[in-house]
């Protein structure tokens, strides 16, 4: 049987930033989930579900042996710390927001 979660309900998500790049990673919780995280959340879903924050392309790198998958995403930070004039100048936000995406989550994974 199938059901929508949000992706905070099967994983958890680390943010950094350098410059205008933001970095999010997201880690499931348990290792049955990583397939169906992988197949899921693509770089161009990412993209879409953080809208006009991201004016550059993102990209996603595969960490199986951890249950992760890291996106690195160009031209997030409205210039950078020093030149944003965005609430959360340093992207530790994006994190949550990632977290907010659903997906179809089957019972055996």
């Amino acid at each position: 049987m199938a059901r929508r979660v949000k992706l905070r309900e099967i994983a958890h998500a680390r943010a950094g930033d350098k410059g205008d790049i933001s970095s999010c990673s997201l880690i499931v919780f348990d290792r049955r989930h990583f397939e169906t995280v992988r197949r899921a959340v693509t770089a161009e879903r990412v993209k879409a579900h953080f809208g006009p924050l991201v004016q550059g392309p993102v990209r996603r790198y595969e960490l199986p042996q951890l249950g992760a998958l890291n996106f690195v995403m160009q031209r997030a930070l409205g210039g950078g710390v020093t030149r944003s004039l965005a609430l959360d100048i340093s992207g530790k936000s994006r994190s949550s927001l990632l977290l907010e995406l659903e997906l179809t989550l089957n019972e055996d994974g």
